[in-house]
């Protein structure tokens, strides 16, 4: 393969908000929300109408992208035996993705993603993790590892515990190493092990200007620049308006955003940036090309509701 996946495997389901919703449930727009608590998951999203479920979660979302632009790719993540599970496992199937994991009926459901679009069409995330968040190193077959040219992770799969082994054993056996930080949320409550991956385990790191400027502490990008050449590694930032960055040791190529869209939903834009910029490195594509390619892909999903085109 191509590219390997290893994340969260999660039904997206959207629904349509108005500011008032996210505020009378103490939420905070633009960011995601972990539940813990199933019952009231189920309760909040009992009170709304939902628009679209689809079988997602971040990085198989990217690995969806990959495989519509024909590269050979596949996904390792965790579900149980129930129907969510089952319709995951289609969904993958559906777009050509290679699924390794055979799902059992497990104490936990298949995870849940709660998508709420506002009217700016910004997205809030609430999710409750269900079975993905138990992913463990017996989940990652070290055998399909090794037979990817690269395996991509996601922040949102980081946790102390069985998932970070499940990391370890994958990184551990794999010839090149990306990772998405995936949210602020997760940059903050993982700071340190997310620093550590970044400048030690992986060889490109995907980040949004508020995730990268977290994580080292500065409210200065160019000292996002400096960090990154100092450690000599390969980072691309999105720039919302100001468009998108990857810096290769001194070597920085940008990208400037289409201003000129007409934007429906925010949801999957940093996915499919990622499906494109992976599929111009891993196909030796010059930099300025993988980063045309990851805008395309990002300005395509935007002008869509949901997470894959």
């Amino acid at each position: 393969m191509k590219v390997l996946g290893i994340g969260n495997a999660i039904i997206d389901v959207i629904c349509k908000v108005d500011e008032n919703f996210i505020t009378e449930n103490n939420l905070t727009k633009g960011t995601m929300k972990l539940f813990f608590d199933e019952i009231e998951f189920k309760n909040l999203l009992g009170s709304l109408k939902i628009e679209k479920t689809i079988s997602g979660g971040s990085v198989a979302n990217s690995i969806v992208g990959l495989s519509q632009l024909k590269n050979d790719v596949g996904f390792i993540g965790k579900i149980s035996d129930d129907d969510f599970g089952a319709k995951y496992e289609e969904g993958l199937k559906k777009e050509n993705v290679q699924y390794f994991y055979t799902k059992d009926k497990e104490s936990l459901p298949t995870g849940t993603c709660l998508i709420l679009v506002t009217p700016d069409s910004e997205r809030t995330m609430c999710t409750f993790l269900g079975i993905a968040g138990k992913i463990s190193e017996r989940d990652v077959d070290q055998k399909i590892i090794k037979k990817s040219e690269l395996i991509f992770l996601e922040g949102y799969l980081w946790d102390e515990g069985e998932p970070k082994k499940a990391f370890e054993k994958a990184i551990n056996n794999a010839k090149k190493v990306a990772m998405s930080l995936s949210d602020l949320f997760c940059v903050e409550r993982h700071k340190q092990n997310f620093l550590n991956l970044v400048k030690k385990k992986l060889d490109l790191t995907f980040a949004n200007e508020s995730e990268i400027m977290s994580l080292i502490n500065t409210k200065n990008f160019n000292e996002v620049i400096n960090f990154a050449k100092e450690i000599k590694k390969h980072v691309i930032i999105t720039r919302g308006e100001k468009g998108a960055i990857s810096i290769i040791g001194d070597e920085i190529t940008e990208i400037k955003a289409d201003k000129n869209l007409t934007i429906k939903d925010l949801t999957g834009a940093g996915d499919l940036f990622a499906a494109g910029y992976l599929h111009g490195f891993i196909n030796n594509l010059p930099t300025k090309e993988c980063l045309e390619q990851a805008t395309k892909l990002s300005s395509k999903v935007i002008q869509q509701i949901g997470a894959r085109l």
